[in-house]
Formats: C-alpha cells, structure tokens, sequence
C-alpha cells in the first residue's frame, strides 16, 4: 500500500500539471472505488480552477475556487497517469484541464477512493478529525511522543503505527526509523527515554525525507505521476531483508506484530 512519501511524490508530480489550472472536463469512468464515487463530483469538478494541492497523512488533497476539495486515496494498487497515450480499463477517473493535460487514476484492485468535501470542512472530516500531527510538520517532537506514550505498555512499532499519534506512518517507514534510531521495535512504548525519543523524531524525519527524494517505494504497484518508480526500497536497511547482514555485524530478523511483519536487527536494536 503506498505510504506517506509514496503520496507526497504523487502530490509533487500532479502540482505542476493541474496547480492554478481550469478543469475542462472530470469524468468517472464507472460508479465506485472502494466505495462510490460522489455523485455530484463531476459537476463540482468540472469548470473549477485548481488553488492548489497537498497532503494529509496518507490522503492527496485537490482544492479549487469552488470552495471544494477533492480528496484521493491510492488504496494498494491506485496511482495517477499523467498525460496517458490511451486510457486503460483500469483508469477510473481521468480528468483534463484547458491547457490539454490528461490525469487518469488508475485503480486495479479498486481498494482507493475519492471524496469531495467543502474546504473549509477538511480539517473535520472523519478520517481526519482524529489524526495526530504529521511527522514532518513542526508539532512532531520528542515532547509530543512522550507525552502520548506515557504509561502506554504496547509496543513502541504498533504506537507508531496508531494514526491517532502520528498521522501516515506506514509498516515500511516505521521499521526503517526504529533501526536507524536503534530502538527494539518490541520495547514497550512508555519505556522508551526521552533522549531516544528525540533521536526517533530525527529518524523518522531522515527516512521519510530520503524516500520521498527517491519518490518512494516501488514494492508491486505503485509508480510516480510520471511513470517512473520510487527507488527507495533500493536503500533499506531492515525491511525485507531478513536473514541477511545487518551493517553491525548481526542479522536481520523478522516476527509477525498486528498482522504485519516487523523486520530489525537483534543485535544493534536494544
């Protein structure tokens, strides 16, 4: 499933094509996604100007002069098709704009969705009302986790991982930050020291910010706006490699945690 980096890249590659551009024409090439498009979408989209685009966790956000705010996720399979040669049976919703671009997002497996809410509402809307700071935006401290993670018993990963503490951490990402900060994924969460913590924070902020430079990771379907794919995997340190070298000497090792596989180096991570 793309990740945080992997959503900030496709929101990079679409801002130059549709940033300050007239939608000419927005059409939904069948009635749902995960769930169904909104029926007024077309409607709304169709004729506006877009102000601007950004993200929020895992979500790519669209706004326009209308007062509305498209609102994407990429599910597992989704990613954006700029300027397509042909439109594939896959391409969901292709959007052009006056300048003759075309947008096409493509969906196989059909696990992403799209909503439009009113802009001034976004803050509200229910997967974000509950979301915790982002991990690169200013309110992400070492002040912020201890407090959130006082007392809690649960492991330092699954907390991670909880978008009610930090908004759009991802299983990858998580376990990437926790061995660059040499912490055991497993220590209870309330445990972790202060110090540690402060280290967490520059770690998560390292790992987020070198994949989204190499446009994330490209694990199955997932590719950039442009078509290229993110080369981050090409830079892991623990996930996926289990039982091969650590660069300590150990071995990386792998568990089973919330249904999701956990990797980290037994010998370094403490």
């Amino acid at each position: 499933m793309p990740e945080l980096p992997e959503v900030e890249t496709t929101v990079r590659g679409l801002t130059p094509v549709l940033d300050g551009q007239r939608l000419s024409s927005v059409v939904t090439r069948r009635g749902d996604l995960r769930r169904p498009f909104p029926a007024e979408l077309a409607q709304r989209m169709t004729g506006a100007t877009v102000t601007g685009l950004r993200r929020r966790a895992k979500y790519g956000l669209i706004d326009t002069d209308r007062g509305d705010t498209m609102i994407f996720h990429l599910g597992m399979s989704g990613r954006w098709r700029v300027d397509p040669d042909e439109l594939l049976t896959h391409d969901h919703l292709v959007i052009e704009t006056d300048a003759g671009r075309r947008l096409a997002l493509n969906d196989a497996r059909r696990f992403g969705s799209v909503d439009l809410v009113p802009t001034v509402e976004v803050a509200d809307w229910p997967a974000f009302r509950a979301l915790g700071p982002e991990p690169l935006g200013p309110d992400f401290t070492a002040k912020h986790l201890e407090q959130a993670l006082a007392g809690r018993i649960a492991s330092i990963k699954q907390m991670l991982l909880d978008q009610r503490i930090v908004a759009g951490l991802g299983n990858i990402y998580v376990c990437e930050a926790l061995y660059e900060a040499r912490i055991r994924p497993s220590k209870p969460a309330g445990q972790v020291a202060r110090v540690k913590l402060a280290r967490l924070v520059e770690c998560v902020h390292l790992v987020l910010n070198a994949a989204i430079e190499a446009g994330g990771s490209t694990l199955r379907d997932y590719a950039r706006p442009d078509g290229e794919l993110g080369y981050f995997s090409k830079q892991f340190k623990v996930y996926g490699r289990e039982g091969l070298p650590c660069e300590c000497g150990g071995v990386v090792a792998r568990y089973v945690e919330g249904g999701r596989s956990t990797f980290w180096c037994p010998k370094c991570q403490k």
